[in-house]
């Protein structure tokens, strides 16, 4: 899956991924991570999520990375925030009221401009890419964190012949040989999420499971 992909996808407005509500597996289940006030959060492929807000409201600075400049914008214009921006390395950055978003590829960044997150929330990130990219996916983002760092994820499953993705079916199992090398992995829940996703079942699914799971880095 090339950049332009998703580039495109924000020229054209096809976000549906996008969700206009706090996520609620995030309110239920964020105190599991026990994450300092003051820690960073990390939000990778953050688009213009308002769980971004959300998080900033519990205290904590937060850092997304996001590859369109259209998705980043957004973000602060709809919140009200007027961003600094500036260039840093190899991404435009945007910064304003304890929100800092890196725009550019995930894949360049580095341990530096991860060095003080504490934590991750991963609800649309590891699902957004198909089957060859998510190892590599993993790993980087496993390299670029520090020790102990804990990740709240969350996932979609289904059986992958019924939907072409984005979002991509990701099994428990997978989650599990994705990163038990480098994490310690916690299934905090699993929920039948079709009867509440009605566009799901249109477009023909006739399962989807969602799954909370908290990971901790060794």
């Amino acid at each position: 899956m090339k950049k332009e992909f998703w580039l495109e996808r924000w020229e054209r407005e096809e976000i549906g991924f996008h969700q206009n509500e706090i996520n609620s597996y995030l309110r239920q289940y964020w105190n599991e991570l026990h994450t300092a006030k003051n820690a960073e959060v990390f939000v990778p492929l953050c688009g213009k999520s308002s769980d971004m807000r959300w998080l900033c409201e519990q205290g904590h600075r937060v850092l997304g990375v996001e590859l369109s400049t259209i998705a980043v914008q957004a973000f602060f214009r709809e919140n009200s925030y007027t961003p600094q921006h500036s260039t840093a390395g190899k991404f435009d950055r945007y910064e304003a009221d304890g929100i800092r978003i890196l725009c550019g590829d995930f894949f360049d960044l580095n341990k530096d401009e991860l060095a003080n997150v504490g934590a991750v929330y991963d609800r649309a990130s590891l699902i957004a890419l198909p089957p060859e990219m998510r190892e590599r996916y993993a790993r980087h983002l496993v390299s670029i964190l520090p020790p102990a760092t804990q990740i709240l994820l969350i996932t979609y499953d289904y059986p992958q012949h019924e939907m072409p993705g984005p979002p991509f079916a990701v099994s428990n199992g997978e989650v599990e040989a994705l990163y038990k090398r480098y994490a310690n992995v916690r299934l905090l829940a699993q929920q039948d999420a079709l009867p509440q996703n009605p566009h799901f079942q249109n477009r023909g699914l006739s399962r989807l499971q969602e799954s909370i799971f908290l990971l901790k880095l060794h």
